[in-house]
């Protein structure tokens, strides 16, 4: 049974851990690994779950791949968790989408960033009130990708649905500034991880999604006791901890000048490295260099160094 929007609500509250899609060598989804990661990072603590993700490589995914991946986390995760699944596209493909995610049990919709060349605000927030009208699951949209106006992201809070807002650009004021001109009752979620946690907490956020603690959850589960508990230099602390890797994987890679290429194979290295499932990518996303991998290495053993040393 599916969650109640209150229920999706609380557990924004919180760390909220992509999961990634292991592929093998002939990129085909291993749907074992898939479960072998969500049960770990169960057991580890996580409670709220971002299936067919950016992470995930949502865009690299069919609309069958993303339905069948979204279903073995839902099936692979006790009933205390919440299952949020990437919706996007077309107003069409994403009602088909969000019709065969209800079936199968998903809590709630992280609707993804418009990939659409052209916005208009207003036209935005009536696909977001189309999606709405077409499911009473709850909806949270993943602003990221384009700069909207502060009225835009207080309108956004009021749409029919909306129960949560995941904020990932990097400018805190307007996220100060779209909290203060929306409705109490939506969660705002950082969703740039570790590294602006401290800063979106005091702007308003109440939950962030991982970064490192894709495969090292317990140093986010420790940074958001401290956020919740207010004690600033211990979540500065532990924010800290995350930066290198953090920084890495917002690096170019080799033969490219686009910043962030690395991202998802510099996670998928992190939980090979913490005995967990990473495997390969697909297109147009590159696997790491040999020099990439090797890094990588270092900062993860850095990386768990200062986890033995601050976190218990």
């Amino acid at each position: 049974m599916a969650l109640s929007a209150s229920q999706v609500q609380e557990h924004l509250r919180g760390v909220a851990a992509g999961l990634l899609t292991p592929l093998n060598g002939e990129l085909e989804i291993e749907h074992g690994k898939l479960s072998e990661n969500a049960e770990t990072l169960y057991q580890e603590g996580i409670r709220t779950f971002l299936a067919t993700a950016n992470i995930s490589e949502y865009h690299s995914l069919s609309q069958r791949e993303r339905i069948d991946a979204a279903e073995t986390a839902v099936d692979a995760l006790p009933e205390d968790t919440c299952v949020l699944a990437g919706v996007g596209g077309s107003t069409s493909n994403a009602t088909e989408l969000i019709r065969e995610y209800e079936r199968i049990g998903v809590d709630a919709m992280m609707i993804m960033p418009p990939d659409h060349t052209y916005l208009h605000e207003e036209g935005l927030l009536e696909y977001y009130r189309k999606l709405a009208a077409a499911t009473d699951r709850p909806l949270v949209p993943y602003v990221r990708g384009f700069d909207p106006s502060i009225e835009y992201l207080g309108k956004l809070t009021r749409v029919d649905g909306i129960v949560g807002i995941k904020y990932a650009l990097p400018d805190a004021v307007k996220l100060g500034a779209g909290v203060a001109a929306g409705d109490d009752d939506v969660v705002w979620v950082n969703g740039l991880a570790e590294p602006f946690a401290v800063a979106f907490w005091a702007e308003g956020a109440e939950g962030f999604s991982a970064g490192v603690s894709n495969f090292r959850p317990e140093v986010g589960l420790e940074l958001f006791d401290a956020l919740t508990n207010g004690e600033w230099e211990r979540a500065r602390e532990l924010r800290n901890i995350c930066l290198p890797y953090q920084n890495f994987r917002d690096q170019t890679g080799t033969e490219n000048e686009i910043p962030g290429a690395i991202s998802i194979p510099a996670v998928k290295k992190g939980l090979e490295l913490a005995g967990l499932h990473g495997g390969e990518v697909r297109e147009p996303i590159r696997s790491l260099s040999e020099e990439d991998e090797r890094r990588a290495e270092e900062l993860y053993g850095e990386l768990d160094d200062d986890i033995a040393r601050l976190v218990e």
